[in-house]
């Protein structure tokens, strides 16, 4: 049975819980002094009446522009932290503050971060980072972005995430993914390992896409390389390394689905004191500031990050249109000296 939410108030809320309504707003906003058990059951109460505090009538109460929300996946990860650098410059020229949130990879916490923007009043949210392919990760972020854009609110997200509908920066990844395969291949590497992080999220699903397709060009297939999944980070880079080395020691190239990855199978090269390009070439994903300046300089592909947040806040500050935009940003290869040619 539909429910008519229209003329529900917070009072409606406290009352249906035996709360007063003091309480019942700390519950839903998440503030201190509340039980987590009588918050989770003011919340219950909320979403069963289908209560949605509306975020641009609170703002406009206040006299305050909303602000804005984005959800990161790992804050020290420099892609994250170019993209959020792009944001802040637009929030900045908009005067609004940005409330960055941190979901440690974590899918269900990504979910439990937008429902503390949108119970803190934010009148945005930029979600930056991969989106799920689990269908039960993507009914939940989706339930979410439904109940915030209705009561006002609006969402674009960066990376490919599928079912959202809402307005998207999406970098070329399968581009990306084919032309550092292609490289490596042109220059004759056929024993190839794949440090990817997990073929759950949309990112990875798409380079290992772009990859399979360079792949197939020369007559391979994917199947035919070993391919590790690990955190997509600089230590499950080196996880990654030391699983590739161990199991498959005649590979001659190790490429790596994203930057972070990259340097941890540096280390892990070096600590084994295999030289880089000369035993074993790298590549990496992203190009990261430090890229260029790694010793040797890193083989990758180049997406516009700050410029990707940019793009998302501003999508975000535009009213919603009947049909979600979509922006791409444009992958470009960067070959440096982690590359060569295969020996004999």
């Amino acid at each position: 049975m539909r429910k008519h939410t229209a003329g529900l108030r917070l009072i409606d809320v406290a009352e249906r819980a035996g709360v007063s309504i003091a309480t019942a707003s700390r519950a839903l906003s998440g503030a201190t002094g509340v039980s987590e058990a009588l918050a989770e059951r003011v919340r219950a109460v909320a979403a069963d009446l289908g209560y949605v505090a509306n975020v641009h009538a609170r703002s406009l109460a206040s006299g305050a522009s909303p602000g804005i929300g984005l959800v990161v996946h790992e804050i020290g990860d420099p892609y994250f932290a170019e993209i959020a650098s792009g944001v802040l410059e637009v929030a900045g020229g908009a005067g609004r503050m940005v409330q960055i949130c941190h979901t440690g990879r974590d899918p269900y916490a990504e979910v439990a971060q937008l429902r503390a923007l949108a119970a803190a009043g934010v009148g945005i949210i930029v979600v930056a980072g991969s989106g799920h392919l689990d269908r039960g990760v993507q009914a939940q972020m989706k339930a979410q972005v439904q109940s915030f854009e209705a009561a006002g609110g609006r969402v674009a997200v960066i990376g490919r995430h599928p079912q959202l509908g809402v307005d998207a920066v999406v970098p070329e990844n399968v581009e990306g993914g084919q032309a550092i395969a292609e490289h490596l291949l042109e220059l004759g590497h056929r024993r190839i390992g794949v440090a990817s992080g997990s073929r759950q999220l949309a990112t990875m699903a798409d380079r290992l896409s772009g990859v399979e397709q360079a792949l197939g060009e020369y007559g391979l297939v994917l199947d035919d390389l070993p391919v590790v999944e690990a955190e997509f980070t600089l230590e499950g880079g080196k996880e990654a390394a030391r699983r590739i080395l161990d199991q498959h020691p005649d590979v001659t190239a190790i490429l790596a689905l994203n930057d972070d990855m990259a340097v941890g199978v540096l280390s892990v090269l070096g600590e084994r004191g295999i030289a880089v390009p000369g035993e074993v070439s790298v590549t990496g994903f992203d190009d990261v500031t430090v890229a260029g300046h790694l010793s040797p300089a890193l083989t990758t592909v180049h997406l516009p990050m700050k410029e990707m947040g940019r793009q998302a806040l501003e999508l975000a500050l535009l009213p919603r249109a009947t049909r979600p935009r979509r922006r791409t940003a444009e992958q470009r290869l960067m070959v440096r000296a982690s590359t060569a040619g295969v020996r004999g």
